[in-house]
């Protein structure tokens, strides 16, 4: 199957590569953005993935780029950690799972392929299965409501719950037909999909990553530098959004008489040139399905330090990091 990088035009039209810049593809993925960007103009390009199937393909474009790319197996939320002192011209992050990966039955993404229910981007850690099979069923539910807005999501969990109890639940095709039977089939949706992308979205931490690899982008993007970012969910789009709008505009003041705080002293991060998302053209839509839910946004950075951290823009659910896992 082609893989499509999502709203390339749109996400080249945002970074107007130049000669001699550098600039950090966050998700490479199968490499799409990479290879634009190095065909775009005579510029460096650092690729980062923590998955280690990704490796052939970075393979190769630093044979054909040479010292114009390189790949670092990270995470893109640790790229101030890996580039140090370096700063860059452009952060690009594509968030979520990728295509290729998706295709992969062995890698668990979907129901659409028979595969043990797995969801790791790292291939390390524990996986969906481990989560369906030791999760209390208040704390499945609150994933499937919260990372995956499944408005059942109470009659989800006790089906999983009810199911395991007569052995483990270890496959995509056994944790589907499970909440096809709780749920129901009625439109073309199959009942399965927000949870198994709650699942997913759980498993590898997404929401986390995509709050510290903003963070991480507004440490080391230079002044001029931007951000460009390309989700595919409510809940990515939303903390993009949020972001970029903390850093880029004055919050409201309260009372001309209230004393002087931090806050009145406030010098943008970031300078936003449009408010709303940018949406797929129509054209693309026909030719890759995936594209549809797509949302692109940008953002300049000023001279302006870097914010503190800000926590609010995290959801309040359950993390990935907060339980002890069974070997």
């Amino acid at each position: 199957m082609m893989h499509y990088p999502v709203m390339l035009q749109e996400v080249l039209e945002a970074l107007q590569a130049k000669d001699g810049e550098i600039y950090v593809d966050g998700t490479f993925g199968n490499g799409g953005y990479s290879e634009a960007i190095l065909k775009s103009s005579s510029c460096r390009v650092v690729g980062l993935d923590q998955d280690p199937n990704v490796k052939l393909r970075a393979s190769e474009l630093t044979k054909e780029y040479d010292r114009r790319f390189e790949l670092i197996e990270t995470p893109f939320s640790k790229m101030d950690t890996v580039l140090g002192s370096e700063k860059v011209d452009a952060v690009v992050l594509d968030i979520g799972v990728s295509s290729m990966q998706l295709d992969q039955a062995e890698r668990g993404f979907s129901f659409m392929r028979e595969g043990p229910l797995d969801m790791r981007m790292s291939v390390s850690g524990p996986t969906a299965s481990d989560a369906v099979n030791n999760l209390s069923e208040k704390d499945m539910i609150r994933i499937f409501q919260i990372y995956g807005e499944e408005k059942r999501a109470r009659r989800a969990a006790q089906s999983i719950v009810h199911a395991r109890e007569n052995g483990k639940i270890l496959t995509t095709g056994e944790l589907a037909g499970i909440i096809e039977k709780a749920l129901g089939r009625t439109g073309k949706i199959h009942p399965a999909t927000r949870v198994f992308q709650a699942l997913r979205i759980f498993i590898n931490d997404e929401l986390g990553e995509l709050y510290r690899g903003l963070i991480a982008a507004e440490k080391i993007l230079k002044p001029g530098g931007r951000l460009i970012v390309v989700s595919f969910h409510s809940l990515e789009d939303r903390m993009v959004k949020k972001f970029v709008r903390r850093r880029s505009e004055r919050p409201s003041k309260g009372s001309r008489y209230m004393p002087l705080t931090e806050e009145d002293d406030f010098h943008p991060s970031f300078q936003v040139s449009q408010r709303s998302a940018i949406l797929p053209a129509a054209t693309e839509l026909t030719e890759n399905v995936r594209s549809r839910s797509a949302r692109l946004r940008w953002a300049i950075r000023t001279s302006a330090p870097a914010f503190n951290q800000d926590e609010s823009l995290m959801p309040k659910a359950p993390q990935i990091h907060d339980y002890r896992w069974a070997a």
